[in-house]
């Protein structure tokens, strides 16, 4: 959509309210509201903030910097009420020379994505977001307490569960998300909506829209909506499978070979064995907080080994069954990202791993099928060469200070930016006192 369109839909909607929507470097949407009557403005020169308390940003003495809307993202939040209706609208973030702003997550994301562009290619994305819907238990929202009791694919007609996730699609789908399936995860309380797979950079604005949709729709319910990735001791955490392909420009699937084994091309084992290679580091990206590394161990269908296999759900990477006549849906699902990460970041690492494993030719290591890698011992996946991720942040941290490819796909203004934020967050983990070491340390030590 150009300018024009953008003033006429606004003024068609009636819209009171508009909110200029980016991201911190954590993934926090940040946000700045027009009134209608400053849109046209806006659209010709940009909005200008103070990006020096923004997490990530720059300092205070580089601290001007400008907003330019992307007239595409316009969408009406369906949840604001018709005399304060809200609409927002997506930005990219410049400096005022004019150059783009190297710390602004969606641009890393279309910077990296310009590379694949440059061949004519399309990296496609369909992520799986999971997600909590908590009772209050309190005023201060401590251990909260599941929604429901049911389980995977669970159906009850008078489930008031059923009727929020109903809520939640038909306001997702009224922003423009093609929502494709929702229904309940293992755990109490936990839940998925897929929607279809789409280019990188608007994937990854629909997670971010996905994810505060579903906290506003939740609040109205009187719920907590977390996307927290282990928030329950003792039950599966929530991940963000993230299925990848890339297309060319005349919308073949680049990752299907109908004479191979497994339907996928050269390309596509190249993709794969990039990101395993690069699977230790790009932890710190995908799965990105301290409790991301309390979802990836052993015994909760979190992968934690690096390996590929097409019937192995232990494996990090799965290759769905291709179904006869559907070429475009071959693809590599990646399953270790959970939704706490920046999904600008976490796309743009993802891709700059499988592009490194094409342009080196990188050998594949053979699947995983078969074999549950959770069963194994330490010998055992050792003699077949199956690596371990790393068990925390800090750990995944130092690996990624060893990862030139990731470390370009960012920039050296985000790798800083994110790098700092990320050892903040560990060190204060490491000092904060645990209700844990109390009950366990208080008495007895």
């Amino acid at each position: 959509m150009d300018k024009k369109e953008l003033l006429e839909r606004v003024t068609a909607d009636e819209v009171k309210y508009i909110s200029l929507q980016f991201t911190d470097v954590t993934g926090s949407v940040k946000s700045v509201d027009i009134p209608p009557s400053q849109l046209a403005d806006a659209l010709e020169d940009g909005v200008w903030f103070d990006g020096s308390s923004v997490e990530g940003f720059a300092r205070v003495q580089e601290s001007d910097m400008r907003l330019v809307l992307d007239p595409d993202t316009y969408a009406i939040l369906p949840w604001t009420p018709a005399e304060l209706k809200r609409a927002r609208v997506f930005c990219d973030i410049y400096r005022p020379n004019g150059e783009p702003f190297a710390g602004d997550p969606r641009g890393v994301l279309k910077r990296m994505l310009e590379k694949i562009e440059a061949r004519g290619w399309t990296f496609n994305i369909g992520p799986e977001p999971e997600f909590f819907l908590f009772k209050r238990n309190g005023s201060e929202n401590i251990h909260p307490v599941p929604h429901d009791v049911g389980g995977y694919f669970d159906f009850s007609a008078g489930d008031e569960a059923v009727v929020v996730r109903t809520k939640l699609m038909e306001a997702l789908e009224a922003m423009g998300l093609d929502v494709e399936a929702g229904h309940h995860e293992v755990a109490r309380g936990q839940h998925e909506i897929d929607f279809r797979f789409d280019h990188a950079l608007r994937t990854a604005d629909n997670v971010l829209t996905l994810k505060y949709t579903v906290r506003a729709i939740a609040a109205q319910h009187g719920l907590v909506a977390s996307f927290m990735p282990k928030p329950i001791f003792g039950v599966n955490g929530s991940g963000m499978h993230c299925h990848q392909s890339l297309f060319d420009q005349n919308g073949d699937n680049l990752f299907f070979d109908d004479e191979d084994e497994y339907k996928l091309s050269k390309l596509a084992y190249g993709f794969i064995a990039g990101q395993l290679e690069h699977a230790r580091a790009l932890s710190a990206i995908v799965a990105p907080t301290v409790n991301s590394y309390k979802r990836l161990v052993p015994g909760y269908e979190a992968p934690v080994y690096v390996g590929w296999a097409q019937i192995n759900r232990s494996a990090l990477i799965r290759i769905p069954r291709h179904t006869p006549g559907r070429d475009k849906a071959v693809r590599a699902e990646l399953r270790f990202p959970d939704p706490s990460a920046n999904p600008y970041l976490a796309f743009a690492a993802m891709l700059a791993a499988g592009l490194a494993g094409i342009e080196r030719e990188l050998a594949c290591p053979p699947p995983l099928n078969n074999v549950n890698i959770w069963h194994l011992t330490p010998e055992e996946r050792a003699a077949q060469n199956i690596a371990e991720l790393p068990n925390s942040l800090a750990d995944a941290l130092r690996v990624l200070e060893e990862d030139k490819v990731l470390q370009d796909a960012l920039g050296a203004e985000m790798y800083a930016a994110f790098t700092r934020a990320k050892w903040a967050e560990v060190e204060a983990y490491r000092t904060h006192v645990m209700d844990w070491e109390v009950e366990r340390y208080l008495e007895t030590a």
